[in-house]
């Protein structure tokens, strides 16, 4: 009986590059390379990776469809099939972009709660690992495009008082996966570590609470290590800790 190889083949080389777009979404959280090094292969290689399963699974297809029998099993529909789903899945931010016209963020990578006076980093500097930023602000320039793109992205207003609100804001920093690198109770501030789930890339958060009339206000800054824009990682990360401390 004849059997249809190149589904066989088809399904190898998707599963192969399934593989190959993990390893290099999340090597870097491997210990296999640096963020950036990820990131460039999966710009350059995801796509084409993708191109190659659909074009195999479609030979495939039609492989199968020239082979004489009935058996579905031996013209290989079903791998033909997954490895089509695969190849397909692979492409479908790219086709997404094509359909849906994406989300443009502003080419900036440091974002804070109060563009006026930003909170300082004392801990961390420039000379942290791997960084390509700087943790100088950059002025009215940089406030102008997050005011325009955030305007959500407000200092957070507490009942509590600065004591409690500095312990609670710890609590939500380490609930929401931040490596504490520094903390001054007494000064009510403390400088922590954030990785983006895909590429492991590493973003420096500052966080300061201040006694206010009525309870108190925290202010964060998150910047990323490199990278000219940030894709709106920053700005969610403040806003999801914004409404993780009001819960």
């Amino acid at each position: 009986m004849q059997k249809n190889v190149v589904s066989h083949i088809a399904l190898i080389v998707a599963l192969v590059a399934v593989i190959a777009a993990g390893v290099m979404i999340f090597g870097s959280s491997m210990g296999l390379w640096d963020p950036i090094t990820g990131f460039i292969a999966s710009r350059k290689y995801h796509n084409v990776l993708g191109y190659i399963v659909v074009a195999l699974a479609l030979i495939s297809v039609v492989s199968g469809m020239m082979i004489k029998t009935d058996n579905p099993k031996a013209r290989g529909t079903a791998r033909s099939v997954v490895a089509l789903l695969i190849g397909i899945t692979m492409l479908s931010p790219m086709l997404k972009g094509l359909i849906i016209e994406p989300v443009r963020y502003p080419p900036i990578h440091d974002i804070t709660t109060d563009t006026q006076a930003p909170p300082q980093f004392e801990f961390l500097t420039d000379s942290r690992i791997g960084a390509k930023n700087t943790l100088v602000y950059g002025g009215a320039d940089i406030a102008a495009q997050q005011l325009q793109a955030y305007p959500y992205i407000q200092p957070i207003l507490s009942d509590l008082p600065a004591e409690a609100a500095f312990a609670k804001a710890l609590d939500v920093a380490k609930a929401m996966g931040w490596t504490i690198v520094d903390q001054q109770p007494k000064a009510l501030r403390f400088e922590a570590t954030a990785r983006t789930p895909f590429f492991n890339f590493a973003d420096d958060i500052v966080v300061v609470v201040a006694s206010a009339e009525q309870g108190c206000r925290i202010d964060l800054r998150s910047v990323s290590r490199i990278g000219r824009g940030d894709a709106g990682v920053n700005a969610k990360r403040i806003q999801a800790f914004s409404q993780r401390f009001a819960e």
